[in-house]
Parts: structure tokens; sequence; C-alpha cells
């Protein structure tokens, strides 16, 4: 379901919309954990510079492009890939709510300030009312007891999808320090995806994304946090691009 490629030193699927829930599906069917991540510019910048965030994603089966850059890098190395291959949480999510409500799914949330992740819960639950989902802030003590007391409130609600959504590459180390003792059959990084739902943050529109300019929205409406992401990290990955290109060129026919 869908294709995997190489890009820029980490491994993508290239999958749509519908095949990211067929995997799913099989997760859950099949009895069987799955960790489910994604890719951004920010991601592969992290993954080069975090031995930690390249651990977690040797447990990963599927990783979503979730940049619509990486879709145009990915075209202008050869590969078929196109704007369908694009998977953003803001897009994607109600697919998967909708899905999961009427396969009456148990879904849980894990991230988000206190109180965010419940807000976004009731705006999900106007458009889904039967959804079962649970929800739990991420502002906890990652380590000792009280992180085993948030283990086991997510096993006890036994759910078929939980998303940790406790921003990068936090959510990601911590689903691998905890992926043991996580009793889920599929586990995805969600980032900020449920403050959007809340409205905590602006969601960018829709088109923008299309075009591959999201990023300046976001850089517009949170400009302390996201300097460094949208305005100094691409320097490093422009070499990383240059690199591959030379590479490509170079390589016997």
């Amino acid at each position: 379901m869908g294709m995997r490629i190489h890009l820029l030193g980490v491994d993508l699927d290239a999958v749509t919309q519908d095949q990211l829930c067929n995997h799913i599906v099989d997760a859950v069917q099949g009895s069987r954990r799955r960790v489910i991540a994604n890719h951004n510019l920010h991601s592969i910048y992290l993954f080069h510079h975090d031995p930690g965030l390249r651990e977690f994603y040797r447990e990963t089966e599927v990783n979503h492009i979730d940049s619509m850059p990486l879709v145009f890098l990915a075209r202008m190395m050869g590969y078929k890939v196109d704007r369908i291959h694009r998977v953003t949480y803001m897009d994607w999510i109600w697919k998967l709510m909708e899905m999961s409500e009427a396969r009456s799914w148990q879904v849980y949330y894990l991230g988000g300030r206190p109180g965010i992740a419940d807000q976004a819960a009731i705006r999900i639950k106007r458009r889904f009312p039967t959804l079962k989902l649970d929800t739990m802030h991420g502002y906890f003590n990652k380590q000792g007891d009280e992180n085993e007391k948030v283990l086991d409130m997510i096993n006890a609600a036994r759910p078929n999808i939980l998303f940790v959504g406790m921003g990068m590459p936090l959510q990601e180390k911590w689903i691998y320090e905890n992926l043991d003792r996580l009793h889920a059959n599929a586990i995805l990084t969600a980032g900020a995806c449920f403050d959007y739902i809340a409205g905590r943050l602006p969601t960018p529109p829709r088109w923008l994304g299309q075009i591959g300019l999201e990023w300046s929205f976001r850089l517009f409406s949170e400009p302390r946090r996201l300097w460094k992401r949208y305005l100094v990290e691409p320097w490093f990955l422009s070499g990383v691009v240059l690199k591959e290109l030379r590479s490509k060129i170079h390589r016997p026919a």
C-alpha cells in the first residue's frame, strides 16, 4: 500500500489518505501494534541532528509525507510522487474519525495543554456523536509514577488508535521509550492537531498547503516559536539536497 522512497537520508512512504487508513485497518483487524509517523522538513532536520529521533524511526512502519516541499523535492529526484501523497492531519483527521465511529473503534488522544484536547473532543463529537474518544493532556512528568499512571489510563481504555501530540521530537521519544508498555493497535504522532481543532492555533487555509506555502501562515502566526524552523533549518537542508542531487547526477546509469 503506497510506495517507499528514500529522500534526504530518510525513508518516506508515498501514501494517500485512503492507503493510510488501510494501514490502520490492518493494524486493528490484525490485533497488532503499528507505529505510524510522518516526515516534513523539520523532522528531517531533527533526524540528522538527534540520535534519539533516529531510534524512534527504526520502530515505525509507515512514514507518510506531511510537507508539500517534500513532494516537490521527491519529484525533482525522479520519484512519481504527487500532491495526493501529502497527508496532513488537518485534512486527514476527519476521514479517520469518521472511519473510527463507523467501526466503533476506541480512540485516545494524549497531548496539548490541560483542557485543549477536551475542547477539541467536544468539537469532534459534534460531527461524530457516537465516536468513542478519550483524551489526556500532555503536561505530566514523563518519568516515574506519573508517567506510569498515564500509561495505565491509556491501556485501560484499550485504544485502537492512540494519537500522541506533544510536538516534535518529544512525542516521538515518549512513544519510543514507552512502546513496549502501550497497548494500542495504531500509534500515531499527531503534533498540534487537536490545538488546531480546539481553535487554540489558527488553522492555515488549506489551499496554502497545496502550493507549499502553509509554512508562511504558521510563521506569521507564531514567529517567536517557529522562526528557527522556517528561516534557519532550511539552510542545513539545502546542503543535504545539493549532496543528494550531485550523487544522483554522478550515479552510474
